[in-house]
């Protein structure tokens, strides 16, 4: 399990004074109001960057980030992915997991065939859609009938194929 989790992404400068607009992939933006400190992924290291966050607005973040004080200098961060450590990091609910730890996994049937790894969460609605790649790779909402059982350590998902099969949608 990696040390630090994705909460977002630079997007653009934000005015004239170094602010930047982050879209955040957190499940809960006001977090971002606690963390004072983010981090950047450089060559496998993770670099601390202090964070100033100004206002949470219309699902998006706007801080100032580091040294920043020009558009160009949130210029060079554009596209960058910003990390916060898992010490910080949003608690889970009872059975919960982060995305993080979950992409990887590889899904296994009743019989112990194994049907594809985990590549993606899509969050889209109410229920997350796990995609999975392999022979017949395919897509389905995270549901507790059809996956009874995540183990991120061991990195495996127990699926339930008869269930899959019901509301799954398979790659041809």
């Amino acid at each position: 399990m990696t040390a630090y989790l994705m909460v977002g992404e630079v997007l653009k400068p934000q005015g004239l004074h170094g602010e930047c607009k982050i879209k955040p992939c957190a499940a809960d933006l006001s977090l971002f109001e606690t963390w004072d400190t983010l981090y950047l992924s450089r060559g496998g290291e993770y670099a601390p960057l202090p964070c100033r966050v100004s206002r949470i607005h219309e699902g998006f973040v706007y801080a100032t980030l580091g040294d920043c004080k020009t558009p160009e200098d949130v210029e060079r961060l554009r596209g960058a992915r910003l990390y916060v450590d898992r010490a910080h990091a949003a608690p889970l609910s009872p059975g919960g997991n982060y995305i993080a730890d979950l992409i990887g996994c590889t899904a296994i049937d009743e019989e112990g065939n194994e049907l594809g790894t985990l590549t993606d969460v899509l969050q889209n609605g109410p229920v997350d859609t796990w995609v999975f790649s392999g022979k017949r790779p395919f897509m389905a909402p995270a549901l507790l009938r059809v996956f009874p059982e995540v183990d991120t350590d061991a990195r495996r998902i127990l699926v339930v194929k008869g269930a899959l099969e019901e509301v799954a949608v398979f790659e041809d």
